[in-house]
């Protein structure tokens, strides 16, 4: 029966969907695998629908209790010891025996096999971990059945450790060749004393998709140029144009350069021009002189926030040198978005790597905990798995329907640097 839910619009009537309940037939219809997936999902039921479905097999095979209504031959033998799981739940349970006489051996239940193969409990396990359960204090935060069997702190670890190595070797290995990227955000990570390169990918549909992490001390030319080329070896098109959102790194902008050459747009992040510019300044002056930055960033022609960046450039000449110097360095690859034309329709996700700022910020929200890095494969490992785990939740790109847009510029401003190249060899 449906129920009708009025709306304060009195002439709109919306009917609310029935919910759709299998009956105790059709359950009962469902071949034992289904039960089993079924069953796992509903750990306060499972114990009681466990005992219930190996009961069935039991009376299937040796008759019920008292009678001689099973198969020829089979009855039933005592009971033993043992355990099933439900989810990541290792639970006791006694196990009816049932015999074989007429060949003298034990014969085993299916069902009871089925159940003592647990579903995903390494994953399991791995989320708890990474959200921030102490493998000591597993064993008191598992038992949420009563009587469950805990695992001890050196199982917790093992199983982390098996299931984020298979998070590693998934990410390592992505191939990219099925996506669309219209654009690449590149930065890194501290990791203790070392750290991780990072590049995030945004599709034309505006989806999220990490590309890849290499482990570097620094950003230098030749890790980055590496890194690059690995992504490209994975299957990363660039041949459409990609927009570059870098932090203003040299290294990165050397290797970009040199292994995407023209088709590469590089957008400079603002918020980290802002910051290095105003960090040669006076304490008493960095704000007034960050308010004007930011001022003149938000113009929404190419042409204002230019001329508005000149303006702060001159009042900024006779105070200090060095800070003008920090200004020009790059200054026109921070307009890059402006001079494409597209900076009010983008401007929130794509003229700063806020993108993949905000990824690091909930990485470090999982890995922040970790104390005492031991070697190189348990930094890849937690990075990897916070990464696949955190690249599910992540928003679209603000102003993905112009993405469309930005593919056909950047495929005219290809094509115009391919023209001046050849006629600069030709000359």
């Amino acid at each position: 029966m449906r129920r009708v839910i009025k709306s304060r619009d009195k002439s709109k009537v919306k009917r609310a969907q029935a919910v759709n309940i299998k009956s105790i037939q059709e359950y009962g219809q469902m071949d034992v695998d289904c039960k089993v997936a079924l069953i796992q999902e509903l750990i306060p039921l499972g114990l009681v629908h466990i005992k219930e479905l190996l009961q069935e097999e039991v009376t299937r095979l040796a008759g019920e209790k008292y009678r001689r209504n099973g198969q020829p031959g089979h009855k039933r033998w005592g009971s033993q010891r043992g355990s099933v799981y439900v989810k990541d739940q290792k639970l006791p349970i006694k196990v009816q025996r049932v015999r074989d006489v007429t060949n003298n051996r034990e014969l085993s239940l299916s069902a009871y096999e089925r159940f003592q193969q647990p579903t995903q409990v390494d994953e399991g396990l791995m989320r708890r971990v990474l959200h921030g359960l102490s493998t000591r204090n597993y064993r008191e935060c598992a038992e949420t059945i009563p009587e469950a069997f805990s695992l001890s702190p050196s199982t917790v670890s093992r199983r982390y450790i098996r299931a984020s190595s298979r998070k590693l070797k998934e990410l390592m290995e992505r191939r990219l060749e099925g996506y669309d990227f219209v654009s690449v955000v590149i930065d890194g990570k501290q990791f203790g004393d070392d750290g991780i390169l990072m590049a995030l990918g945004i599709t034309i549909e505006g989806k999220k998709v990490v590309l890849g992490m290499l482990q570097a001390s620094t950003e230098n030319y030749m890790v980055c140029r590496d890194f690059l080329r690995d992504l490209i070896d994975r299957g990363l098109r660039y041949e459409e144009g990609l927009l570059c959102l870098i932090d203003g790194a040299k290294g990165i902008r050397k290797a970009i350069r040199e292994v995407f050459g023209a088709y590469a747009i590089v957008q400079r992040c603002q918020w980290h021009k802002r910051e290095n510019v105003v960090s040669y300044l006076p304490k008493h002056a960095q704000e007034r002189v960050r308010k004007k930055l930011q001022g003149a960033y938000t113009k929404d022609t190419y042409d204002e926030a230019k001329k508005a960046l000149q303006a702060i450039k001159r009042e900024l000449m006779p105070v200090n040198e060095s800070a003008v110097r920090s200004l020009e360095e790059g200054l026109e690859e921070t307009l890059t978005i402006h001079r494409l034309g597209l900076y009010k329709e983008l401007k929130r996700s794509f003229t700063t790597t806020n993108m993949i700022e905000s990824v690091m910020s909930l990485i470090g929200q999982k890995t922040d905990k970790v104390d005492y890095w031991k070697n190189s494969n348990q930094r890849q490992r937690w990075a990897a798995t916070s990464l696949l785990y955190i690249e599910g939740r992540l928003n679209k790109a603000s102003g993905y329907k112009y993405l469309s847009r930005l593919r056909d510029i950047m495929r005219k401003e290809i094509e115009t640097a391919k023209g001046v190249k050849e006629n600069e060899l030709a000359a």
